[in-house]
């Protein structure tokens, strides 16, 4: 089976905003980058903006080209808006939802109504999802069902350096995700480092 890791730094360089950068490789291949952008505006909302670039090839030749870009309104950890393009290969496809009142309503190729007083994305920068029955895919606006466990504290290696991270299982009727995450504080520069090791079914 194939895998992707996800090798997060995080540096808080402005006061009201934070940057998640992934390094991105499958089968120890680097395949492109995710970048997380969280800034707080009024209200105590906060704007996230998300893009993914990926590139698989096989030999040569390019097999997978991937551009996500999406636009986040959040606000006490919960989505209020989304707005996002998704590029596979020459597929495109849109996302749009916002709450409406008691309902989060969301625009994608299958339209739904979402009836929850909370509603969240696949936001592996946020551990709150760790907490979640349901988690809205911002790619295809699916609204998948998720049975998130923790399975144990796991060794593993990060660049070269063995390091003890903490192991969940996020399971839903499309994909499989194993994540490896692992918090360091450094006292002198204030960065966060997680670990996020994904295996995704194809």
């Amino acid at each position: 089976m194939k895998y992707l890791i996800f090798l997060l730094l995080l540096i808080s360089s402005l006061a009201n905003s934070q940057t998640w950068d992934f390094d991105v490789s499958m089968d120890g291949k680097h395949i492109g980058d995710h970048q997380f952008v969280l800034t707080n505006k009024e209200n105590n909302q906060q704007l996230l903006k998300s893009e993914a670039k990926f590139n698989v090839k096989f030999l040569t030749i390019n097999v997978f080209n991937y551009h996500h870009k999406a636009d986040e309104v959040w606000e006490n950890n919960c989505l209020k808006k989304l707005e996002s393009n998704t590029k596979e290969n020459s597929k495109t496809t849109t996302v749009k939802a916002y709450e409406d009142k008691s309902l989060f309503k969301v625009t994608a190729q299958k339209p739904l109504e979402i009836d929850t007083e909370c509603v969240m994305t696949f936001a592996y920068w946020n551990p709150k999802i760790l907490q979640q029955k349901k988690l809205l895919n911002p790619q295809t606006g699916e609204y998948l069902s998720a049975q998130i466990a923790f399975v144990g504290k796991e060794v593993i290696n990060v660049k070269g350096e063995a390091v003890k991270a903490d192991h969940y299982k996020i399971d839903t009727s499309k994909f499989k995700i194993d994540i490896f995450m692992k918090k360091m504080i450094f006292n002198t520069s204030n960065k966060i480092f997680n670990y996020l090791r994904i295996w995704p079914t194809f």
